[in-house]
């Protein structure tokens, strides 16, 4: 059997770049060997190239996204997807990988992007019936005033880049007084900005995957932050307790599946995808935070979690993956 050529693709434009390149180590580690030649593509604006094992670069040709190496030329089968941020998670890759018909292994572009905006992909979910919190976008050019956002924003909220993840440039403001530097500071990662309420209660979230003509909701995990929130050193420097299978009734983690279930559905998603709620205290009120559609894989990453809890290996699933994207 012929095997597959997979291009991994790691690094981005943003900061999460780190996080990509954690990523694909994990990525790199769990794809079959005895089914695919993997490939890993580091990107950086402009800059595409592979390395080998000597470390020797090998630029991408962007006109077919191919790799030449000792006069042989290498095509890709399909494109695994581990940039986190821009512009792997906000449409503009996985554009140009439609426009070259290459298979890519997460939701498409215009999915992609809407989900990216935070507040656009808000408001989808709350016309679907979803909850979300009460919140208001702001644009690097236009005006604002903290009273005016006092006006229509009740304290704490939270302070974010709009278009963004890991919660870098994020805060939890408990005063107006560190309102504007936080929004500064979320500006200075984004020209959008998003303010958003704080509901008290359980952070809750769920990954799946579509995969053999069927949705597989992986199991949910609990995320106990040591710090005030869910922020980057509780993502990725073991400052949170993640509990998985959550410890949750039965009736809250149907309504959890069920919900992210259906909004993968609604939102016409693909690939592997984590969606990240808020069980509101003393309620069995769900709120959706956000959708994550290239989720983590690095060692600290919870979809790993989730995938091992429900007794699945890592492999399994990017087989799955690569599969299903192929076919698409």
């Amino acid at each position: 059997m012929n095997k597959k050529n997979i291009a991994l693709l790691a690094g981005g434009n943003s900061g999460e770049a780190e996080i990509s390149y954690k990523s694909a180590i994990i990525i790199e580690q769990n794809i079959d060997e005895s089914l695919y030649n993997v490939y890993k593509i580091s990107l950086h604006h402009t800059d595409w190239y592979y390395t080998d094992a000597e470390g020797k670069h090998y630029p991408i040709d962007k006109n077919d996204f191919s790799l030449t190496i000792n006069k042989t030329k290498i095509k890709f089968h399909c494109v695994f997807i581990a940039i986190h941020g821009t512009p792997g998670e906000d449409g503009m890759l996985q554009g140009y990988f439609e426009l070259i018909d290459i298979p890519y292994t997460t939701c498409d572009h215009t999915t992609s992007a809407i989900t990216f905006n935070k507040s656009y992909c808000n408001k989808i979910v709350q016309a679907a019936g979803i909850n979300i919190a009460n919140s208001i976008h702001l644009f690097q050019n236009q005006p604002y005033t903290i009273q005016h956002i006092l006006d229509e924003i009740t304290l704490p909220c939270f302070v974010k880049p709009n278009n963004g993840g890991s919660s870098i440039g994020m805060s939890k403001v408990n005063h107006s007084k560190d309102l504007e530097i936080a929004i500064q500071k979320a500006f200075h990662e984004d020209n959008q900005v998003l303010i958003e309420e704080f509901i008290e209660g359980k952070e809750l979230t769920c990954g799946m995957i579509n995969a053999n003509g069927s949705l597989l909701v992986f199991p949910i995990t609990q995320i106990i932050p040591e710090n005030e929130y869910f922020d980057y050193e509780a993502k990725y420097k073991g400052k949170s307790k993640e509990v998985t299978p959550a410890e949750i009734d039965e009736t809250i983690a149907n309504k959890v599946k069920s919900t992210a279930a259906y909004l993968y559905n609604k939102l016409n998603c693909k690939g592997i995808v984590r969606f990240d709620f808020i069980l509101k205290n003393n309620t069995d009120d769900l709120y959706f935070l956000e959708v994550n559609t290239v989720p983590g894989q690095s060692a600290e990453s919870i979809v790993p979690q989730q995938i091992r809890a429900m007794g699945l290996t890592i492999k399994e699933i990017y087989t799955m993956l690569i599969e299903e994207s192929m076919k698409r």
